[in-house]
Order: structure tokens, then C-alpha cells, then sequence
């Protein structure tokens, strides 16, 4: 398994549409702003692949020690079959040394896709992440934060964001208790 940096149209073309495929509207940044950042060298877009085929995404955000995973998804042919485990464990090690924190929609609350939220968050466990025991409001939609088994807090979190976007992120990304 290989993470490549999409710096080509053609990787940028295929992780947008999984993209625009894998994640909610209420959920996604304009895609021309996340490669803004990986131009300002504040965001990695990485292509996963095995065998010069594409198989899924990651979208970081980094800044100091921190590492966001911001987006990640695999091609809907490639889920189920061990290819995210895969993909992940590669990113951890691709980041060893920082605190990688990672978002999932809240577990929290009664919702029509609960098991969903709930299968991806056993997902996280079962590959090594931890709940931090920190919710976000992150643009009006509640999540939960895990990371890698190291400890951040909810304002090294938001630093992370205001230094990437700016300080008016401080707006909506704001604590749940």
C-alpha cells in the first residue's frame, strides 16, 4: 500500500469525486480550498494506492505535532475487505511521531444512521485509535474527536483549525460538554 501526494489533475480528479461521493455536504470544505491549503503546504492530499490503483483518500491537516485526519474514505469496491485497516496503519506510520486526531459524527445521539456511526467508530478501535473524550460543533454538526492513543486537548484541536483556516474558525468549531 502506497500514500502518494496528489500533485497530478488526474489523482486530484479521482479524489475529488470519491470525495464528493464519500462525505456529506454538511460535512465537506470546498475542494478548491483544500488544495488552496496543500499549496500553502498547511494540508496533505494523499491518493492510497496499491498497484498503481486507486483505492481511497486522505486529507490531512498538520500543524506542530498535530495531524488532522481531516477526510478519509476508500473507493465503496475496495470497503469491508481490509484495505482500510491497511490504509490507516499506513498513515499512522506515514505520521509516526505526531498526534494524529481524527472526527466521527457523533455516537451520541438518535439518529437514523447510528449504526453506521457506530460500525465506523469500531472501525477506529479496532485499528489502534482512542477516544479523546472531547465532542466539537464543527460547522453546526456534532462529533466526537479520537486519536491515536495520545493525549489533545480541545484547544490544541482548535488551534490546529484557526491556524490552517484562520481565526475566524473559532466561530464554528466550537466545545461540546
Amino acid at each position: 500500500m502506497e500514500l502518494i501526494h496528489a500533485d497530478d489533475k488526474a489523482r486530484l480528479e479521482q479524489i475529488e469525486l470519491l470525495y464528493l461521493q464519500a462525505f456529506p455536504k454538511s460535512e465537506r470544505k470546498p475542494f478548491r480550498l483544500i488544495c488552496r491549503k496543500k499549496e500553502e503546504g498547511v494540508s496533505h492530499i494523499l491518493s492510497i494506492e496499491e498497484n498503481n490503483e486507486f483505492l481511497g483518500l486522505a486529507i490531512t491537516m498538520i500543524y506542530e505535532d498535530m495531524v488532522l485526519l481531516d477526510y478519509f474514505a476508500m473507493d465503496h469496491n475496495r470497503r469491508s475487505k481490509g484495505y482500510g485497516s491497511a490504509a490507516l496503519l499506513a498513515l499512522t506510520q506515514y505520521y509516526h511521531g505526531y498526534r494524529m486526531i481524527l472526527e466521527i459524527e457523533s455516537t451520541a445521539l438518535e439518529t437514523d444512521d447510528l449504526e453506521q456511526r457506530l460500525r465506523r467508530k469500531n472501525f477506529y478501535h479496532k485499528n489502534g485509535m482512542t477516544d479523546l473524550g472531547l465532542a466539537a460543533d464543527l460547522f453546526g454538526v456534532p462529533m466526537e474527536l479520537l486519536s491515536n492513543n495520545t493525549a489533545v486537548s480541545f484547544d490544541e484541536y482548535l488551534e490546529l483549525y484557526v491556524r490552517t483556516y484562520g481565526d475566524r474558525m473559532r466561530e464554528f468549531v466550537k466545545p461540546i460538554y
